[in-house]
């Protein structure tokens, strides 16, 4: 890891749909090895080296302070609300790197999963550069992350020691997946994961003995549940309705996937489509009437209304702007955040 970690500051990025030809192609460069930056559920052991099949040959745990985690990749309404993803900081030196000019500008909201002010943490995995090929090729075939190249700082081996705000020593570089949200909602923040989601991220900081103050922060996150018969209700016919749908694009996803790990362009286009519909059926006529899916609706029904608010006030700006496409709370109290 070392001698790759210096490489690493000569290295260049690669074009997905480069990486995934070579693979096919030529299996004796896909011996050479990739510094892979992982930070939503990859940190999993169950997802990373189980689901995904990926044996990384070392690991190095770091924070990143271009970056910082979200959760604005839009999922299922009902279950699984939103995705992990990530955005580039606005630093007091301005933005590092470039940022979602579409994102709309909402009132600042405490939101539990933006309360993290640092660098985003995560792990740098050593990684053959056809595991890397395999990990986009299961990411979405190329057709909805570009590759970037961010610098990274190790961090201590101690998980008790605090996460540097302004990490210092010599950083290195490795390469991560970026996706701007397919689908941009009227509040980016305001949708919660599962817990199955957040579960996969929280076990795997624990695995990997990312710092406690880091895993405190991830605990700290509310998840999504259904608490009302309206949303078990809305949960059920909206799968009925959909769930035919997503088994078929799920279906076709193994099935169109050509040797070099791409998609084709139609069914990409399909895809995206299908998603928007899933969203605009959600806001439309789901949320209206069944209630919240992409936050926890308290007992007391305020934040349903404060849900409801903000996406009758979200109905001006684009609500439904496609991008490309990418597979992969609390009871009590009256605060929605």
């Amino acid at each position: 890891m070392e001698t790759k970690r210096v490489e690493s500051l000569n290295g260049r990025l690669f074009g997905t749909s480069e990486l995934l030809r070579d693979a096919a192609s030529s299996p004796q460069s896909t011996n050479e090895t990739v510094l892979y930056l992982a930070y939503g559920s990859n940190l999993s052991m169950e997802t990373f080296r189980g689901r995904r099949s990926i044996r990384p040959l070392s690991q190095i745990n770091v924070v990143v302070p271009q970056l910082s985690l979200t959760f604005d990749l839009p999922g299922l309404p009902y279950s699984e609300p939103c995705f992990g993803n990530t955005r580039y900081r606005q630093t007091d030196e301005g933005p590092q790197g470039f940022l979602d000019e579409k994102q709309p500008l909402m009132t600042p909201a405490d939101y539990h999963k933006d309360r993290w002010q640092k660098g985003l943490v995560g792990v740098v995995y050593e990684v053959t550069k056809a595991d890397f090929a395999h990990i986009i090729a299961t990411e979405g075939g190329g057709a909805s992350y570009r590759d970037v190249l961010v610098d990274c700082f190790a961090l201590s081996r101690n998980p008790s020691e605090e996460v540097p705000l302004h990490p210092t020593g010599q950083p290195f570089k490795a390469h991560t997946l970026f996706s701007p949200p397919r689908i941009v909602r009227p509040d980016p923040s305001w949708a919660q994961p599962s817990s199955r989601y957040l579960k996969l991220i929280m076990d795997g900081a624990a695995e990997l003995s990312l710092p406690y103050e880091y895993q405190d922060f991830l605990k700290g996150i509310r998840s999504f549940h259904i608490t009302t018969q309206r949303q078990r209700l809305g949960s059920f016919v909206f799968l009925l309705i959909w769930a035919p749908w997503l088994v078929l694009a799920l279906g076709g996803s193994k099935i169109f996937l050509d040797k070099q790990g791409h998609y084709p362009a139609w069914f990409v286009a399909l895809t995206r489509a299908f998603m928007s519909a899933v969203w605009a059926s959600y806001d439309d006529i789901f949320k209206p009437l069944f209630g919240d899916g992409e936050r926890t609706i308290e007992d007391n029904d305020e934040c349903n209304k404060e849900s409801l608010r903000r996406t009758s006030r979200g109905k001006d700006m684009a609500r439904y702007v496609t991008k490309p496409l990418s597979f992969e709370t609390t009871l009590g109290g009256a605060s929605c955040v």
